[in-house]
């Protein structure tokens, strides 16, 4: 067995033959397929083993808990263990024994691993929109908010961000419309709405801080690739969730890592169980993102594997860019399934020792029918291989020892607690109660005024029942009861008791102006 491979398994009459995939074409992809219960599972589990062996960091989903068991060696007692050590011997692996692997476990709710989270701005409007499946015109407010969040100072971070956003651009379409274009209330409405199936789904969960780094998952413990376990029993349910999450992983490894060309290893190798979950409910836009993705990062150093039961699960655009193969059993009941056996068969080199149709029916569990890459990138000729066991455990863990892993990781504490710093959300609530509070300052302050201005209407009123009429003064001497001296020095006169009211009224700047036109016709009378 060479030092620049994964052993596989045995090939050949008696399996003796070494079946090995070569690191420096682990980046040209790879499909794991085959019914249920016939092994793929274990074949995923001995790859990851061998990659991080190798120094080569993994991510793998765990669908059913079965991953899991990479954290922890495997027990060497009882039946299963006589049955892998006799394989073993079988294909030649003479230096077979039980280890655990560097194992991180992550859960995109944070209940049974570290949390994984992104920023709604990291996602960026492009990958929003394929998520949602917008259309042009919808996509295309969608840039717009993301333009004018990013000119206000308004952090996109989670879902409440970008709701926040979508009711303010909504609320002032027709300003930010004169700059950016046409924004109609129906696009905004059909966002909203992509955003609460999103919600239901528990994205609100994804989009947060602290949002992960990739130099968490692309490392090594002690020389071995570390094992990236992401626990999706309950993303299963979440179907465009789980897309979302898988593609935008790969499109930030695809921005942040450098090229590479034809690396002698991967920098990092992808394993997406369960593939046909990926595309089945997936837009035809996504899907184009996904094999524009897997055709461009292998230049970066990365390798993606699918595993899924059968190979027309996964997009002929897709499956074009798979070069290591493994083929467990299929089998063909019904006009569909033979057709996707003799399609399965027709991919692979033919080998003149066997009929390789005849074969993928009839090979047992945890043997397969084999084509990985050869010199030059060849693939080789079709094999039926027996499959190695596993060095860590078959099968899940406990939730003691899943906690125990958890708790000795070396992401304990990182990603644990979401931090909500102040952002768009926030920012807007705070900027709608300043505004608010300036509405009720002026029209506090416009009341004020008004009654100032009907009080002093109504001294207007009273003034003018005091003010005699042209003409109708006494002269001195006549007797007349209006005279100076007929008033009580004790009584007000009306000019004292105008002067205190119109004090009263001074702090207003319109009960000031009409104050001075009061006072000017008073003089002006006499």
């Amino acid at each position: 067995m060479a030092d620049d491979g994964i052993f596989v398994g045995g090939g050949g009459p008696s399996y003796g033959e070494p079946r090995e995939l070569l690191l420096r074409y682990a980046n040209r992809h790879g499909l794991i397929t085959g019914a249920t219960g016939t092994g793929k599972t274990v074949t995923l589990q001995i790859l990851a083993e061998g990659f991080s062996a190798a120094g080569v960091p993994v991510f793998v989903q765990d669908v059913k808990g079965d991953v899991s068991g990479l954290s922890q060696p495997g027990e060497g007692e009882g039946k299963l263990h006589e049955a892998l050590t006799g394989r073993a011997t079988t294909i030649g692996m003479p230096d077979f024994g039980y280890q655990n692997y560097p194992t991180v476990f992550w859960d995109l709710f944070g209940e049974t691993g570290h949390p994984v989270r992104t920023t709604v701005s990291e996602m960026g409007p492009l990958l929003l929109s394929r998520m949602m499946d917008l259309t042009e015109a919808q996509e295309g407010v969608l840039n717009i908010l993301f333009r004018v969040a990013d000119e206000q100072g308004l952090a996109l971070l989670d879902l409440k961000d970008l709701q926040s956003m979508l009711v303010w651009l909504g609320d002032n379409a027709s300003e930010v419309g004169r700059t950016y274009g046409n924004i109609a209330s129906a696009s905004v409405g059909a966002i909203q709405r992509n955003l609460l199936v999103l919600e239901n789904q528990g994205a609100n969960q994804f989009f947060g801080e602290p949002s992960l780094s990739l130099s968490d998952f692309i490392a090594t413990d002690e020389g071995m690739g570390r094992i990236n376990v992401l626990m999706s029993d309950r993303l299963m349910q979440s179907p465009r969730l789980y897309a979302t999450f898988l593609l935008w992983l790969l499109s930030e490894l695809f921005e942040e890592l450098p090229e590479v060309g034809n690396p002698d290893k991967p920098k990092m190798v992808f394993f997406f169980d369960e593939a046909h979950l990926l595309f089945k409910d997936g837009s035809d836009a996504l899907t184009e993102k996904v094999v524009q993705v897997v055709r461009l990062i292998r230049s970066k150093g990365v390798g993606v594997y699918f595993v899924t039961q059968n190979p027309d699960d996964v997009p002929g655009d897709v499956l074009a860019q798979l070069g290591n193969r493994i083929q467990h059993a299929l089998r063909a009941y019904t006009p569909r399934d033979k057709k996707a056996l003799r399609q399965a068969a027709e991919t692979f080199r033919p080998n003149p020792d066997f009929d390789t149709e005849e074969a993928i029916q009839n090979v047992g569990t945890g043997e397969a029918v084999v084509s990985l890459l050869e010199d030059k990138g060849v693939p080789a000729m079709v094999s039926r291989t027996l499959i190695r066991p596993p060095k860590s455990r078959m099968g899940p863990i406990t939730d003691e020892e899943r906690a125990a892993s958890i708790s000795a990781s070396p992401m304990a504490g990182r990603y644990d607690v979401a931090i909500d710093r102040e952002s768009a959300s926030e920012i807007l609530a705070k900027r709608a109660d300043e505004a608010a509070s300036e509405a009720e300052d002026l029209e506090r302050k416009a009341a004020e005024e008004d009654e100032a201005a009907k009080r002093v209407k109504e001294l207007e009123a009273e003034l003018r029942k005091y003010r005699a009429p042209a003409g109708s003064r006494s002269k001195p001497g006549t007797g007349s009861s209006y005279s100076r001296s007929s008033r009580s020095p004790s009584s007000p006169s009306l000019g004292a008791e105008l002067a205190k009211t119109v004090v009263k009224q001074l702090n207003s700047r319109q009960g000031k102006a009409l104050v001075r036109g009061i006072l000017g016709s008073l003089f002006k009378g006499r």
